[in-house]
């Protein structure tokens, strides 16, 4: 074998099996991070639509139908003022109560829902009088919203009960959608199936609130 053929005593050939292998190396290396990069965007995008299922209250995003939308709207006529929309998902509820006059704001856990809802509020024109907010409903007090909506859960509505009642004006009014609050009595209900939706007067929860309190506190005191 000639001196040329040899590379301090490495054939030619074998340079270029090295170069080769490194090449598959390095085609390996590009593989495993574009996976990588992959798996984790897929799951910063998945996981607040997946962790709502692990949570001990399951709330998950399901949209509001045009017909929903309508009768929380038709319930709430002729109200104005601020408005709230409590996991107000992708928005529509909060956008179309801006529409009517309203200056609504939603609250959500999932950021990529608040993100949508204010691109979607920025598009049809209501960015100036609507707001989202990435937030548990338990941190927040819901104090200066006399006008309230809530797509909830039967697990959290008795909780729910409570915290309204003693955080909302007397002149609320709190429309509720899918399930109907566990003990408060509606003065109104609209629409039927799926579609229905239940509004609450808050004169008449809160005195039930305080005439509740007042038995519970005389039968503890027999």
């Amino acid at each position: 074998m000639s001196q040329e053929d040899t590379f301090l005593g490495v054939p030619c050939h074998g340079k270029d099996d090295l170069v080769q292998n490194k090449n598959r190396s390095r085609l390996g290396l590009i593989v495993t991070g574009v996976v990588g990069g992959s798996l984790v965007a897929l799951y910063a995008v998945a996981a607040p639509f997946v962790a709502p299922a692990l949570r001990k209250v399951c709330l998950p995003f399901v949209p509001a139908t045009t017909v929903q939308v309508t009768n929380v709207l038709s319930a709430l006529r002729p109200r104005t003022g601020n408005l709230v929309d409590i996991g107000s998902g992708d928005g529509r509820i909060v956008i179309a109560a801006a529409k009517q006059g309203f200056r609504a704001s939603g609250f959500e856990l999932n950021p990529w829902l608040v993100w949508y809802s204010r691109y979607k509020a920025w598009k049809e024109g209501v960015h100036h009088t609507t707001s989202f907010h990435i937030s548990d409903l338990w941190k927040v007090s819901f104090a200066q919203y006399p006008n309230v909506v809530i797509f909830g859960v039967p697990q959290m509505m008795e909780r729910l009960e409570h915290k309204l009642a003693e955080e909302l004006p007397s002149t609320a009014k709190v429309v509720a959608c899918r399930f109907p609050f566990p003990t408060w009595l509606p003065e109104q209900t609209v629409g039927e199936g799926i579609d229905t939706v239940w509004v609450y007067d808050a004169k008449t929860f809160k005195c039930h609130k305080k005439t509740r309190t007042v038995s519970e506190q005389s039968q503890h005191g027999q």
